[in-house]
């Protein structure tokens, strides 16, 4: 089992329903391997395909625009923002670590027209500086806008108040106006609840990616219908990326009611990986979502090989071993079998370790970016995702000699030492540390195994 960067896996609080902000504490051909990864770990190209808002470096954030019925003949943008803590700048207070950001959301009407904004101030605190450093989907933003159906240009900013750094998007959307007999456009979420009633607020929590895990729990589509005259079928079907279907069903409707909520559930590995279409409503008035079901939640991760080269360090496993040698028709029951075996806590919707290992390959990346390599195939790189964060870090590097690096490990009593032979910034460890290396994971994977 891989060790926390620390003490303890971080929980998963949902604290909120509706508008607002919570959290969870705590192809060119044959590309080469280390060619293909870099692009899988490049997410924006591949959330910019499924119709989200991305803003990239030095804020960068994923964003989801749904669309519901509004009081009378408007329409309520909800816009859901997914951030990781590790791109803001949190301060000390006290026992806990603090970043505020604020949030600035905007639409235009195209041709002219009144802007409507909404602008407000957000804070993140949590316990330990290893919080801080978390890549995956730590905080969820959430705000709406009432506006008129038509065409709008939309425009998300976020700034850091603490490092003064700020990430914006914009996109033009159509927005639709939802008469009797409608039903609104699917979306994922996280979680809902039905309302009753165009002027109560829209109480869902959006997810603002839409990866959803192979293997995981059931996901979630959001459907309102609206003042249905009786009771109506509306169909759903889900697709792949080569339009082959996966699953056929519909949503019922009673009728009668101002708003009618349906929720369609499915399980992830019931889809081949890859991209996933979730279409509502009949064809020529047909609604979509487009979703990515991948290895990971957090990472774009769809092709086996490419999965098995990035779980290159992670603790040896028979699992493992037979993902490599299994043939295609056996790797979807085998991954599963894989995925229950090392999961430390089969009582929790997530993999903890996998998302722990997740996390530190892009801690990597984003830390070792000046050896010409992919941060998480550096020696340092390597070393951070086997054992986590070291407790100290001391540059003894002379000025006129090559640069030599130590990282101390209390818990092992481990001492491990970088050297930049060359003088070009690439750090290796020393023959003897990388011995220490291996006798360390070694005994790791025997507690474990």
């Amino acid at each position: 089992m891989l060790r926390p960067l620390s003490s303890g896996v971080l929980a998963v609080a949902v604290l909120l329903t509706g508008c607002g902000s919570w959290g969870r504490a705590g192809g060119q051909p044959s590309p080469r391997q280390s060619e293909t990864l870099t692009q899988i770990l490049d997410l924006n190209s591949v959330y910019k395909r499924l119709g989200r808002l991305t803003a990239g470096d030095p804020l960068p954030f994923i964003a989801d625009v749904g669309f519901f019925g509004g009081p009378v003949d408007s329409t309520i943008a909800v816009v859901g923002v997914s951030l990781e803590n590790r791109h803001f700048g949190f301060q000390r207070e006290g026992d806990a670590f603090v970043a505020r950001y604020r949030v600035d959301l905007s639409a235009q009407p195209i041709g002219g027209g009144r802007t409507v904004q909404s602008g407000k101030e957000q804070l993140v605190r949590v316990g330990s500086f290893a919080e801080t450093q978390r890549s995956d989907e730590s905080i969820l933003y959430q705000d709406g806008l009432t506006l008129a159906p038509g065409s709008w240009r939309l425009t998300l900013q976020i700034t850091d108040r603490t490092g003064a750094k700020t990430g914006r998007a914009e996109g033009t959307y159509v927005v639709p106006a939802f008469g009797p007999g409608t039903v609104s456009p699917p979306r994922l979420v996280y979680q809902a609840k039905a309302r009753a009633v165009r002027g109560a607020p829209v109480a869902v929590i959006l997810n603002p990616r839409g990866t959803l895990a192979y293997g995981g729990d059931s996901a979630m589509a959001f459907v309102e219908g609206y003042a249905m005259p009786g009771p109506t079928v509306v169909p759903v079907t889900l697709t792949d990326a080569r339009d082959s279907v996966i699953l056929r069903d519909s949503l019922h409707f009673t009728g009668g009611r101002e708003i009618e909520t349906s929720v369609i559930r499915f399980s992830p590995d019931s889809a081949p990986l890859g991209e996933l279409h979730i279409v509502v409503g009949p064809p020529g008035h047909a609604d979509s979502t487009m979703a990515i079901i991948s290895f990971s939640p957090d990472w774009v991760v769809t092709n086996f090989e490419d999965m098995l080269a990035l779980l290159r360090y992670y603790p040896p496993s028979g699992q493992l071993d037979s993902l490599r040698k299994a043939p295609p028709s056996e790797r979807g029951r085998l991954w599963k079998v894989f995925w229950r075996a090392t999961d430390p806590n089969p009582s929790t919707p997530s993999h903890e370790d996998l998302d722990l290992y997740f996390s530190r390959i892009a801690l990597a990346n984003l830390r070792f970016r000046e050896e010409g390599m992919p941060g998480w195939r550096t020696d340092r790189g390597e070393t951070l995702i086997r054992l986590g964060e070291p407790d100290e870090i001391f540059d003894a590097s002379p000025a006129s000699e090559g640069r030599l690096i130590r990282w101390g490990y209390t818990q092992y009593q481990l001492a491990l030492y970088f050297v930049d032979e060359t003088g070009f910034g690439r750090f290796r460890l020393t023959p003897a540390s990388r011995s220490e290396l291996e006798r360390i994971v070694a005994r790791l994977s025997r507690r474990d195994g």
